[in-house]
């Protein structure tokens, strides 16, 4: 999978502690070595990830970060949209844009 984009990722990390950084690092890792055509692939590396509209979410740190992304399945490409608190994930005004 092509995720778009690193130095994104990156960005994301900026202000948030190492284990965060070092999670999301990972994350990118199993992610780029990816070949997924379906949720069901993407579950089989991270049974935790949910689907809310057209966006995936992932749970980072724990549950303490939530990483959403819209992934791309014919053109095997992610886009990161977002890395956000569990308050500000239950705030929910990130459904306005996903």
């Amino acid at each position: 999978m092509n995720v778009i984009s690193k130095r994104g990722l990156h960005r994301l990390c900026k202000g948030k502690s190492s284990e965060v950084a070092d999670e999301l690092l990972a994350w990118f890792k199993t992610a780029s070595g990816a070949d997924w055509a379906t949720l069901q692939d993407v579950r089989q590396c991270f049974p935790d990830v949910g689907q809310v509209g057209e966006v995936l979410v992932f749970h980072i740190r724990h549950n303490r970060y939530r990483l959403i992304v819209t992934v791309f399945y014919p053109a095997r490409t992610i886009y990161l949209k977002a890395l956000l608190t569990h308050k500000e994930y239950d705030r929910e005004e990130w459904k306005k844009w996903a």
